[in-house]
C-alpha cells in the first residue's frame, strides 16, 4: 500500500474543486481512498509513505498522439524552418535507417520523457518498418514501454504508398497491404488488452490520406472493428493535405475517412485543423475524437485546431505532444500549457481555462484511447498520478490556486513523483525502472549509429 499524506493540492479531475491538505491511499494498481487525515487499515503492515507536503497531485495524463523515434531527429537544423511535406521528405531518408536499437532507445526515451513530466499513459504512432530490419518493431516497443514503467498503447502504423505510386517515402519504408494486414492482425493478438486497467494496448494507424490507399483504410477499419479496437490517423494537418485529397481523391479528407469507414467512437484523429463549420457538426454527431498538437502545428506552422468550437460541440478532444522531431520534446505538461495559450491566441483570454486543459490532457484522453477509469484521482480509479513540488522559484507568490499554477507560472515540469498503476516509477524526480546515465548514454550512442548509416 501508498499513503500519499498530506498532499498541498489534489485535483481529482479535471472538472473537480482541488482538495486541499489531502490524502491518499493506493492499494494494488487502484486508488482506495482520498480524503483528509486518512489513515492506512491497522491490518495492513506493508504501507510506503510519501510525504506530499508542499506537492501537487493531479490525475496522470493521457498523450493521444507521439512518434517516439522522432527523438532521434530533434532539432536538425535542415528542417528548423520547414512545413510539413517537406519537413517529411527529408527525415524519412533518415528514418529509413532505422534499426532495432533506435526503436527500442528511442521507446525508453520518449517514456521516460514523458513520465518525468507528468504523463502516466501514452500512444505511440508508429509507422515506419523499413527493409531488413529484422526485429519485431512493436515487441521492441512493448518492452522498452515495460521497462521505463508507462502504461502504453501504440499503434501499428502503415505507410503502402510511396515515391513510385505518388505518395511521399521512400520505397524502401514502406509495405504491400497484404503483409500490413496480417501483421496488424497478429499484433493485436498478441498484445492487446482489453482490461480496463490493462497495461498494453494496441489500435490500427495507417499514416495519412497521402501514404496509404483508399483500400487499405477501408480493410483496416474492417479488422480493427473485428476485433474492438480502437483506429487512429492524421488527418485535416495541413492545407497542403487537403489540396492533395481533393486533387488525388475529389474529395476533402474526412469525407475520404467517412467513405472508408474510419470515423466514429472508435476512432480519433491527429491534428484536425483544416475542418469546416459541417465537418465539425459531423465530428460531434459521429462521436469522432480529436487530439490536440499544439506544439507541432507551431513549429511546422500548420495552423490552430478549432479546440474551443470543439468542446463547445462536444467532441472530444485530448492533448498530445506530437513527434519530438515536430516539437523536440515529450514535454507533456508543458503541451497542457501551449494547449491554453494557443487557443487565446486566435480566441481571446477565456478561450480555454485551466480546467478544461487538465480535462482534455488526462479523462478525454483515456476515452480516446479506450481505457476505463483512467484519468480521476478517485476511489476504484487506476492509481496513475503525477505529484509536482511547489516549493520552488517558479511557484513562489502563485499558489493561490495550487493546480493552476502549473499550467500558468512553472517552467520546471518534472514531477517529484510519477505512479503508474500503483507503482512509483519516478522518484524524487529520477527514474526507477532504468538509470537515467544509461539511458542516455545508449541513446546517444543508437543516435550516433542512426545518423552514420544515413550519412547526416
Amino acid at each position: 500500500m501508498i499513503h500519499i499524506r498530506n498532499a498541498l493540492s489534489v485535483l481529482p479531475s479535471g472538472g473537480a474543486r482541488q482538495i486541499r491538505n489531502c490524502d491518499i491511499l493506493i492499494e494494488g494498481g487502484q486508488i482506495l481512498e482520498v480524503g483528509v487525515n486518512l489513515s492506512p487499515p491497522e491490518s495492513n503492515s506493508d504501507i510506503r509513505t510519501i510525504d506530499a507536503s508542499g506537492m501537487v497531485v493531479i490525475p496522470g495524463m493521457v498523450n493521444t498522439h507521439h512518434h517516439f523515434c522522432q527523438s532521434f531527429t530533434r532539432n536538425l537544423p535542415s528542417v528548423q524552418n520547414t512545413g510539413l511535406f517537406d519537413w517529411l521528405v527529408y527525415l524519412y531518408d533518415i528514418w529509413k535507417f532505422m534499426d532495432a536499437d533506435t526503436i527500442s532507445w528511442s521507446t525508453m526515451l520518449a517514456g521516460a520523457e514523458l513520465l518525468k513530466t507528468g504523463c502516466t499513459t501514452s500512444s505511440d504512432h508508429h509507422y515506419l518498418y523499413p527493409e531488413g530490419i529484422g526485429a519485431d518493431i512493436m515487441a521492441l516497443q512493448f518492452d522498452a514501454a515495460s521497462r521505463v514503467g508507462i502504461r502504453f498503447c501504440p499503434t501499428r502504423g502503415s505507410m503502402s504508398r510511396s515515391k513510385k505510386d505518388g505518395g511521399l517515402p521512400p520505397d524502401t519504408t514502406v509495405q504491400s497491404e497484404e503483409t500490413i494486414l496480417a501483421d496488424s492482425e497478429r499484433v493485436i493478438k498478441e498484445f492487446h488488452d482489453s482490461r480496463p486497467h490493462a497495461m498494453r494496448k494496441v489500435a490500427l494507424a495507417p499514416c495519412s490520406p497521402f501514404s496509404v490507399s483508399e483500400e487499405l483504410m477501408r480493410q483496416t477499419a474492417i479488422l480493427a472493428r473485428e476485433y474492438e479496437v480502437r483506429m487512429h490517423t492524421h488527418l485535416a494537418e495541413t492545407g497542403d493535405e487537403n489540396d492533395y485529397c481533393m486533387r488525388i481523391y475529389k474529395r476533402r479528407p474526412l469525407q475520404l475517412m467517412e467513405d472508408c469507414g474510419f470515423i466514429g467512437e472508435d476512432v480519433w484523429f491527429a491534428h484536425g485543423i483544416f475542418f469546416d463549420d459541417f465537418e465539425l457538426e459531423h465530428l460531434a454527431g459521429t462521436g469522432t475524437h480529436i487530439a490536440h498538437c499544439p506544439s507541432s502545428n507551431m513549429r511546422l506552422g500548420s495552423g490552430i485546431c478549432r479546440v474551443r468550437e470543439m468542446l463547445d460541440k462536444n467532441v472530444n478532444v485530448s492533448i498530445a505532444v506530437d513527434g519530438s522531431a515536430s516539437n523536440d520534446s515529450s514535454d507533456m505538461l508543458g503541451e497542457v500549457r501551449q494547449a491554453l495559450l494557443l487557443q487565446r491566441v486566435s480566441k481571446g483570454a477565456s478561450a480555454l481555462n485551466a480546467s478544461e486543459a487538465w480535462k482534455m490532457a488526462s479523462e478525454n484522453g483515456a476515452c480516446m484511447l479506450g481505457f476505463e477509469k483512467i484519468g480521476r484521482i478517485e476511489a476504484g480509479w487506476a492509481a496513475d498520478l503525477a505529484i509536482f513540488n511547489m516549493m520552488d522559484i517558479p511557484y513562489v507568490g502563485a499558489l493561490s490556486d495550487p493546480v493552476a499554477a502549473l499550467i500558468f507560472a512553472g517552467y520546471s515540469h518534472k514531477t517529484a513523483y510519477t505512479i503508474v498503476n500503483g507503482r512509483v516509477v519516478v522518484e524524487e524526480g529520477r527514474l526507477v525502472g532504468i538509470a537515467e546515465e544509461e539511458l542516455v548514454a545508449k541513446a546517444g550512442e543508437a543516435v550516433s549509429s542512426l545518423y552514420r548509416r544515413s550519412e547526416l
